[in-house]
């Protein structure tokens, strides 16, 4: 692959680029329109003055990364590429559309990726007239440090083309793990499953924000679950939640009231100021051993059941649930070894 199109360049989208770009790719970034351009073009030279800044890369090099990038609104200058990435917002409309365009635009052989984290990778390639040639291929946030991707073979994917994005995603230094089309795939499957039982803990009392946070970093975790729910966004942990429930109908995905008053109330976790902690707020409580544990175990022995349950039903092994929740997640040793750690 020489030529990659990048669809959206929020955040992630201006991250995959970046990643591509440094890789040595031709990239080519849409947005809809020239004020969203503007912005995709900040985020990338923010990002890169950032570690020319912490002397991770030289002006020369950020030089040679942006050269490799064209910004465009016209969708028809993804034509002759080899792959085009879509990382717009997680709404199934605007994918649907977004692929319907691609199709009618980029070349019989251009592979269509989407970086969904938790919609059907099936229903949007339905959209398309290649459905062999769409899959998901999910970068974590941020790109151009996170090593995991999720690809994601539809219904319909062509073997060959994962096999190709799977190649791709070596060639940029990225760790694979490749499933089927179930919403959440790995890691948001587990991970959400987990977070909203900690908020269910809240809301009905059982514990503190504080207590579980500091109980759960015990187990060696970068962060308790509500502070990553905080960091996440709340309002996107309902969405991820409800696309979830309506694919597995279990209670553990069905959102917890708390996360939805905490949203309508506009506490959307950092990004609006405050979530479950005002933002600067550190969690903090004087917890027993004999009480941490018993959080420790409320919460982590029913997220790895889960992990087990997905390894048992033949969906991703257990040595991939592993990576993905490592490199995804930062589990140390794993969502295994969760409960030896505590």
């Amino acid at each position: 692959m020489k030529t990659v199109g990048v669809i959206g360049l929020g955040t992630m989208g201006a991250g995959i680029a970046e990643v591509f770009a440094k890789a040595g790719l031709n990239v080519v970034g849409v947005e809809v329109t020239d004020p969203a351009l503007e912005a995709g073009r900040r985020n990338l030279d923010r990002s890169l003055d950032r570690q020319v800044d912490r002397g991770r890369l030289t002006a020369e090099g950020r030089r040679e990364i942006l050269d490799r990038i064209q910004l465009t609104t016209d969708f028809a200058d993804t034509a002759s590429a080899d792959l085009v990435v879509e990382a717009i917002p997680e709404r199934m409309e605007l994918k649907r559309d977004v692929f319907t365009r691609l199709d009618a635009v980029c070349g019989p052989d251009t592979i269509l990726a989407t970086n969904t984290s938790s919609l059907s990778v099936s229903e949007i390639a339905a959209t398309t007239r290649r459905p062999n040639q769409v899959l998901g291929m999910h970068f974590f946030n941020p790109a151009p440090v996170m090593k995991l991707v999720e690809v994601v073979a539809g219904d319909q994917t062509d073997p060959a083309v994962v096999a190709r994005v799977e190649e791709l995603a070596s060639l940029l230094g990225k760790t694979t793990v490749t499933v089927g089309d179930r919403r959440g795939f790995i890691v948001n499957r587990l991970l959400l499953g987990y977070l909203n039982q900690a908020a269910k803990l809240v809301g009905s009392k059982v514990a503190t924000a504080d207590e579980i946070d500091v109980a759960l970093k015990t187990t060696g975790l970068p962060m308790g679950p509500l502070t990553l729910a905080d960091v996440i966004g709340l309002d996107t942990c309902v969405e991820i939640l409800d696309c979830i429930h309506a694919d597995s109908g279990s209670p553990r995905h069905e959102a917890a009231p708390i996360l939805r008053e905490l949203v309508a109330s506009g506490r959307l976790g950092r990004k609006s100021g405050g979530g479950f902690y005002d933002r600067g707020t550190d969690p903090a409580a004087d917890l027993s051993d004999e009480r941490a544990g018993e959080l420790v175990l409320e919460l982590v022995g029913p997220h790895v059941s889960e992990g087990q349950a997905m390894a048992d039903s033949g969906y991703a092994s257990s040595a991939d649930i592993d990576t993905a929740m490592r490199l995804g997640c930062g589990y140390p040793n794993g969502l295994f070894g969760l409960l030896n750690e505590g």
